[in-house]
This record gives C-alpha cells, sequence and structure tokens, in this order.
C-alpha cells in the first residue's frame, strides 16, 4: 500500500508541476498588465515633453510629486477622494451585505413566489443603466437629494448581480444539514445567517466587494449627472484636469496615479479572500 501511495503521489506531482513555459507566458501577461500602471507614474514623474521625444524615457523622473501637488491645486482632489471613499465605501458595505442576505433568502429558505421573484431580479440585469437615469434624476430631485452623495449612494445599496452571485454561491456553500443543526441548537435565523451563512460565503463576499468597490470607484456618468460641480467624486475631478484646450498630461495621470492608489489598497486588503475564493472554485469543479 505504501509503494502504491508513493507511486500515486509521484504521478499526481508529475500532472500537476507547472512547465517553464506556462512561467514564461504568465510572466508575460503580468508584466503586459502592469505595463498601463508604470507607463502612467512614468508620465506623471515627468513633463508632457516627454511625449513628444522621439525615443521616450523608460525610468521615472523626479516631478511626481510636484505634478501631485498642482492636482490639489488645480481641482478640489482632497473632496473628490472624501466623496468617492464615503461613497465607494458605503456601496461596498450595503451590497455585499444585502446580497448576502438576499441569496441566503433565494437559497436555502422557502417561501411562495422565490423562483419568480429571483427571475425577475435576473431579468434586471438585462435592462441598461441608462434607461433609468431620467426617472431616477426625477425622483432624485422630489427628495431634494439632487447634488448630494446621497442620490450617488442610495440608488446602489444593492444591485441584481450581487445577488445572483451570492445565491449561487449559497447553494453549495451552505448544506441544509448545517442550517437544521443551528436550528436544533436553538440559533435564530438571523444568528444562523451571521454565524454560519456569512463566513462560508466570505470568499464570495470578497470578491463582490472587490468588484462593487471598483465599479462605484470608477462610475463616471450617474455622478456626472446628479452631483453638484463643487461636489465632485474622483472621476469628475479627474475630468476636470482634461477639460481645457491643453491637456497637460502629466498632471492628469499623475491625477489617475493618485486615484489608483485606493483600489490597489483593497485589492491587497481582500487579496487573500479572493484567491481563497478562486481556488475553493477550482477545487469545486
Amino acid at each position: 500500500m505504501t509503494t502504491i501511495h508513493n507511486g500515486l503521489k509521484r504521478g499526481v506531482s508529475a500532472l500537476g508541476k507547472p512547465r517553464r513555459a506556462t512561467y514564461v507566458v504568465l510572466t508575460i501577461f503580468v508584466l503586459g498588465s502592469l505595463f498601463p500602471f508604470y507607463w502612467s507614474f512614468l508620465v506623471a514623474s515627468r513633463d508632457s515633453g516627454m511625449l513628444t521625444e522621439r525615443v521616450p524615457p523608460f525610468l521615472p523622473g523626479g516631478n511626481f510629486f510636484a505634478n501631485a501637488a498642482r492636482v490639489f491645486d488645480t481641482v478640489p482632489f482632497w473632496k473628490a477622494l472624501a466623496n468617492s471613499l464615503i461613497v465607494s465605501g458605503t456601496v461596498t458595505l450595503t451590497t455585499v451585505l444585502f446580497s448576502a442576505l438576499a441569496g441566503f433568502a433565494f437559497a436555502k429558505l422557502r417561501f411562495r413566489g422565490r423562483n419568480g421573484l429571483f427571475v425577475f431580479i435576473v431579468i434586471t440585469l438585462a435592462v441598461p443603466t441608462q434607461l433609468g437615469i431620467i426617472p431616477l434624476f426625477m425622483a432624485m430631485s422630489e427628495f431634494g437629494w439632487a447634488g448630494g452623495l446621497q442620490s450617488v449612494i442610495v440608488p446602489n445599496l444593492v444591485t441584481a448581480f450581487g445577488v445572483f452571485w451570492m445565491r449561487q454561491y449559497t447553494l453549495d456553500a451552505v448544506p441544509y444539514e448545517l442550517i437544521e443543526a443551528a436550528r436544533v441548537d436553538g440559533c435564530s435565523m438571523i444568528r444562523i445567517f451571521w454565524n454560519v451563512c456569512l463566513p462560508a460565503v466570505r470568499p464570495a463576499a470578497a470578491i463582490l466587494a472587490m468588484f462593487t468597490f471598483m465599479t462605484s470607484w470608477n462610475d463616471f456618468l450617474w455622478p456626472l449627472v446628479v452631483l453638484d460641480a463643487g461636489n465632485p467624486t474622483v472621476q469628475l475631478a479627474l475630468e476636470k484636469l482634461q477639460s481645457g484646450y491643453y491637456v497637460d498630461y502629466s498632471l492628469v495621470l499623475a491625477g489617475t496615479t493618485l486615484a489608483t492608489i485606493p483600489i490597489l489598497i483593497v485589492f491587497l486588503l481582500l487579496g487573500r479572500q479572493i484567491v481563497a475564493g478562486i481556488m475553493q472554485g477550482a477545487v469545486k469543479g
């Protein structure tokens, strides 16, 4: 038996060992993905004259902090960063919480009209967001929220994609036997969700949080429509940097680099859970 076990182990190791070509291809993809970020920082650390040079430099210059200071002097970038952090953070927290609650209900609870309501939620994914801008703006104006951050936060408290995502993950991640055992122990439904379901769906929640934060942080159209000019988000502030007759690309890309830092921080914070979710899905598949 020991010989057979060792042979199987060696066979699995041989099959699962990546080849050198795999690392080469992955390295090329990683470098290709990082190059736009490096090029943005490269331009942001110099002046716009480098774009007209026949052979552009490939090492950063020493003007990044000066260009960053000009960004804060040109537009209210601190306020834009604060607004985007408030909006994106609030939307991310509520979307993950409400989507996890709805996903748990659709996946594990039995109630009348469950399938029809879930199908209706999925169908809303086919409706373009642009179709709802006019009635949504009218609603925000009626509530007296136009121009404030609540007009950007409230319509995005939960998404149909988040509900679909969490429901599909909860179906396999939380077995019925675990829920029944918690009920026998006297747990309420809220406690079952908080202590049983939420820890089990944490990888999917981390992935949803990452995509939701990125979507909210990069949202441009709806904040452009509903927010006042003096109360911008990061994307609106970046648009102001390039709204003049002459576009200073070192200034614009300095602002873009600063706006990318919060997304990188969120990715680093959630990266372990995201990788765990991907690996768990791969093992299940």
